[in-house]
């Protein structure tokens, strides 16, 4: 005999053997009871769930000749019939293949004739958002009032491209994603009865793969235990036959892209591409990775809610102390939307590599995430005292001597009260500016002179030149500021080359200010 699939050889046959769909089935044993049968029911959800399983039990247990509490007895004439395929009363139809009008016009007419054995004609219309409108449109008065002796039984991953018109005469049961736990144990259950040795952490990852779907999950353990037939299925062999990386891998490579290492990412991943390992599925899993460490970072408690091992939820635990939750969040962004992307790319390598270079460089972006950790970049080397302008490095070294850090510039312990009041309320005071002094106000930074001076540091260009070619924009500037805190406050204009110019020659008040305030709240 031939070999039959695992999700074929174990398809439930009972009501007890649909697993994670205990809402649905004790909903339907409860209708059959007390005799409430209806006359249409809409089963939609994810696929490999049991829609169709259900409704074949379904159908069987109407129409079985000893019904038991746990769906149709399996043994009589009838049962048999219908599991064998060979039954009028159960009809299944492939809404992909099946379509048209005139397929519907066949149902229709067939619905007249009642059963030849049994109570009931069961119709089981499979993907049934694949019918034509004018096949709905065929399908709604005998959906809405069919023969006492006829049921119809929808099933649809796509629910939402159903008319309404359909939808409103249908008793409509959602199948849920089968937890991983629910897979991981039917699949233990079923391993031991084929006799076929699999480490529970194999089991548990093939069902975290089947993202909620049974029937995946047991063709990807079938594919698994053919690969290695006659061996134990460890975790190592299923990361195999997969494609799938181990997350110390990702750890590996969070390490690297906090270390801002590009080529360090790039080696990763070019030991990842020669192990012959899947990119779109390293793409998902290193998101979920992300994910993870952003829930743990959140919260504590996470034990039920993450599906990792305690080994793992330590490692996760210990780096998330290490990034901060913003970072996170810019990564996720990035490698979900390469996630959208790579399905149909045909490089999907350099896509891989461009998405590991923006998160080692946050100056690639212009995101508020980015723009945060660039910030994170400049304090960072500020501390280390290796921030040094690139042309004094230069001048330095052509001289013969060795380059040194530019110090930053120190800021007097106390600020002005005036000053720091003028910084905290400044969009409030620039708001009060006529166009376009008021645009350009708005994107300026603001730090302190030598003889407690505000300094208005504008970048190189038609900014700076605004000002500079006008002295009546810095008198204006000045009354506005006036107005606001009754007092006379000396206005300097300044330029800066860029961002790293700024970083090396001027404090930016509004970050020193907003450090005392949390220093005062703590």
């Amino acid at each position: 005999m031939s070999y039959v699939a695992l999700y074929r050889k174990f398809r439930p046959a009972s009501f007890s053997e649909v697993k994670g769909q205990d809402h649905i089935v004790t909903t339907l044993r409860n209708q059959i009871r007390a005799g409430r049968i209806g006359h249409a029911y809409l089963f939609t959800g994810t696929r490999g769930t049991g829609k169709t399983s259900v409704a074949k039990i379904f159908a069987k247990t109407v129409n079985c000749e000893n019904p038991t509490e746990d769906g149709p007895c399996g043994e009589c004439r009838i049962c048999k019939a219908i599991a064998a395929g060979a039954s009028m009363n159960v009809i299944e139809i492939d809404a992909a293949s099946n379509n048209g009008v005139d397929n519907v016009r066949e149902i229709v007419d067939e619905v007249a004739y009642s059963p030849a054995e049994g109570k009931y004609k069961v119709y089981i219309i499979d993907e049934v958002h694949m019918l034509s409108i004018g096949a709905f449109n065929a399908l709604l008065k005998t959906l809405e009032e069919p023969p006492s002796y006829v049921i119809f039984i929808l099933a649809t991953t796509e629910v939402h491209k159903l008319p309404i018109t359909i939808l409103s005469r249908c008793q409509r049961y959602d199948f849920k994603r089968i937890s991983i736990d629910t897979i991981a144990a039917r699949m233990r259950e079923l391993v031991d009865k084929e006799d076929v040795k699999v480490e529970d952490k194999a089991l548990r990852y093939v069902a975290k793969m089947a993202d909620g779907s049974m029937r995946d999950a047991l063709s990807l353990l079938d594919q698994c235990i053919a690969f290695h037939l006659g061996n134990e299925l460890t975790y190592d062999m299923a990361l195999d036959v997969l494609g799938a990386v181990d997350n110390t891998v990702f750890s590996q490579l969070l390490r690297h892209v906090l270390d801002r290492d590009v080529l360090g990412c790039v080696k990763l991943l070019e030991e990842i591409v020669m192990q012959g390992r899947e990119l779109t599925q390293f793409v998902t899993d290193f998101t979920w990775y992300l994910r993870n460490l952003m829930l743990v970072q959140a919260t504590d408690h996470l034990e039920d809610v993450l599906d990792v091992s305690t080994e793992n939820l330590a490692r996760l635990k210990e780096e998330a102390q290490t990034v901060s939750f913003d970072q996170i969040s810019r990564y996720v962004r990035i490698f979900s939307d390469l996630a959208g992307q790579i399905k149909y790319a045909s490089q999907k390598r350099i896509l891989v590599e461009i998405a590991l270079i923006k998160l080692c460089k946050p100056e690639m972006e212009t995101s508020n995430e980015a723009v945060l950790d660039r910030i994170r970049q400049v304090e960072e080397k500020v501390e280390q005292g290796t921030f040094v302008k690139v042309q004094d490095a230069g001048a330095l070294a052509t001289a013969g001597n060795p380059a040194t850090p530019v110090e930053r510039p120190k800021l007097e312990k106390a600020v002005p009260e005036e000053i720091q009041d003028v910084v905290r309320n400044w969009m409030g005071i620039v708001g009060n500016a006529s166009n376009p002094l008021k645009i350009y106000l708005k994107c300026a930074k603001l730090s302190l002179g030598r003889e407690n001076e505000l300094v208005i540091a504008l970048e190189d260009g038609e900014r700076y030149d605004f000002f500079n070619r006008d002295p009546q924009n810095i008198e204006e500037t000045e009354r506005l500021i006036e107005d606001f805190c009754g007092k006379a406050v000396k206005v300097v204009l300044q330029s800066y080359a860029g961002a790293e110019d700024f970083d090396n020659h001027f404090v930016d008040l509004s970050k020193v200010i907003q450090m005392e305030i949390e220093e005062e709240e703590e």
